[in-house]
Formats: structure tokens, sequence, C-alpha cells
């Protein structure tokens, strides 16, 4: 690590989905920033690679395997975080399942059930375990990974769409719940990036929309300067917005 380019110097971060794809690279962004990070997912052979991505390069980091749609698991991962590192000051919201990539009409009810439980109740039981972690730090940042399917209607992946669309009013909710609390709260919306999940999403529309046409398929790599960003803004900086890396309008 780079101690004269550290602007998360002393800082504590638990990224969720961090086992791959764009919170993999948010926790490595995070650690070459300086801060200590829990980095939290289902798989703990893929926890592993990131942690040893971060300790290689002299980083620090710890991996929980965690299912976020477990309450109980959330409130266990924030305490193994906070016993660890004395703290936490950023939550990344980033495990997500998507969806069944299917219209209402002929979606399966249980595709739904896991789209909500995951994207949505684990985006809340994150926040609550968290909130009183970051309120003994006296503030700190929450950011949700969100998607232009919460803000724009298409076909198609409707229990994913909807879910981000809640997640997105929940993160405005959350922010002015927690301004008195000094803790900022934000989306940030990555747009197509080359994982596994999104591609396929995109390979099930076929391209039907002519502006993802001329979409910029980012990597995960090139989502974590806009997390670094969210992260190292002041106190009482930005809250209740929604930031994107999409090329065209949400």
């Amino acid at each position: 690590m780079h101690p004269e380019g550290e602007p998360l110097r002393n800082k504590v971060a638990i990224v969720t989905g961090a086992g791959k794809g764009i919170g993999r690279a948010i926790a490595i962004a995070y650690a070459r920033a300086g801060a200590a990070v829990c980095c939290a997912a289902r798989s703990a052979a893929d926890l592993q690679g990131t942690v040893d991505a971060i300790t290689a390069e002299g980083g620090r980091g710890i991996a929980v395997v965690v299912d976020v749609t477990r309450q109980d698991a959330v409130h266990a991962m924030v305490a193994a975080c906070t016993e660890a590192f004395g703290g936490l000051d950023i939550v990344v919201i980033n495990a997500g399942f998507g969806g069944s990539g299917q219209p209402i009409a002929t979606s399966d009810p249980a595709t739904w059930r896991k789209t909500i439980d995951t994207n949505l109740m684990g985006a809340y039981y994150c926040v609550q375990a968290a909130v009183p972690a970051l309120q003994a730090r006296g503030g700190g940042k929450i950011i949700t990974v969100g998607s232009g399917m919460g803000h724009r209607a298409i076909p198609g992946n409707c229990d994913y769409a909807c879910s981000k669309a809640a997640l997105w009013m929940l993160t405005r909710v959350l922010a002015q719940e927690l301004t008195p609390a000094g803790i900022d709260v934000n989306e940030l919306i990555p747009g197509p990036v080359q994982t596994e999940m999104t591609m396929a999403a995109v390979a099930s529309q076929q391209l039907q929309d002519v502006a993802l046409r001329h979409e910029w398929f980012k990597s995960a790599d090139d989502v974590a300067p806009l997390a670094l960003f969210l992260a190292t803004q002041p106190k009482r900086g930005p809250t209740a917005q929604s930031f994107t890396l999409a090329r065209r309008e949400i």
C-alpha cells in the first residue's frame, strides 16, 4: 500500500458481495486507500481471494462468510468487523441477486421472494446492524449499489427492478433519518458491468434497447473510483443522492 495516497487511512469499511465483481474491486480499492476492510459474501473461497489480494499489497482485510438474508448473520458480520478493527466508518451494500429475467405473468414467485429478500431485506438488515457502530464513530457513509432499472421501467426482470426501486427509496429515507447522526447515505449506479449477472441480463434482452447498444460496458475496476469518491466526501457531504456511471439517462 502507498502511504502518500491513503484518503481512507484509519477508516474501517464493510463491503458485502466482496467475493467477486464490483464488491471485490471496491474492497481492494478501499484497502489501497488505507482502509481496513471487512470483506463479506457467501463464498469463503471467493472471499479468501479478495483478502489475499489485499494482504499481498500490505493492506488489512478479513473475510466474513455471510448470507445477507439472515438477520443474525448480518449482525454477526458487523460484530466481527468491529471486533477486528475497533469500529466502523463505511458500509457498501453491494450483495445482490439478479432476479428471474422473466416477465411478470410467467415469473416464479419463489424467485421474486429471493430477489426481494436479497436486494431489499438484505440491505435493511445491513443498515439496521451497522447504524449503531457508525453512530459510535460520530458518523459515516452508507453506499447502496443500485441500478438504472430501479429508476426506469424496462420490460422483463421486474422482480430485480422492483427490488432496486425499493432500495433507492430506502436510501433516501435513511439519508433523512440519519442526517442528525452525521451519516450520509447515497446510491451508486454502476451501469452495465462485465460481470456474470449483468451480462446474462443483457443477453436475455438481446440488446433490444437501442441505447443499450451504445452503453459503456465497463469492468468492475471502473466502478471503484466512484465508490472511493463517495467514501471520501467530507462529513455532511452529499446525501440522498444517486450517482451513476451509466451513459444513458436512467
